[in-house]
């Protein structure tokens, strides 16, 4: 049993490295082959967006909208799968305590 929780204090430790690293992480969104650019952390909060000057037309404004949109949205699919990434194999490791004749069942 007290292998058990030293398993799941360490696996604890590691989601909270996880989480801190997705906080600080940044990753990059693009739409337009670069016109429009988001940067997003880890944790999906936008933290830049760029927008090339010749993406800027006064009587098409719609256009530029829909860049930014698919800029923001691609930064944030990539900080899904960085998300993914970190936090797949500890969330497979959970998954793992059912696996120690149902204890998994007592905590979960």
């Amino acid at each position: 049993m007290q292998q058990i929780l030293q398993q799941a204090q360490k696996m604890q430790q590691q989601l909270a490295t996880a989480q801190q690293e997705l906080a600080e992480a940044e990753v990059t969104g693009t739409a337009g082959g670069g016109l429009v650019t988001a940067v997003v952390t880890g944790g999906g909060e936008l933290k830049s967006l760029n927008i090339d000057p010749t993406a800027v037309d006064p009587d098409d404004v719609e256009t530029l909208s829909d860049l930014i949109v698919a800029a923001v949205r691609d930064a944030n699919r990539a900080a899904q799968e960085l998300a993914a990434e970190k936090m797949g194999p500890l969330a497979g490791g959970m998954g793992g305590m059912d696996d120690l004749g149902g204890l998994g069942k007592l905590f979960g």
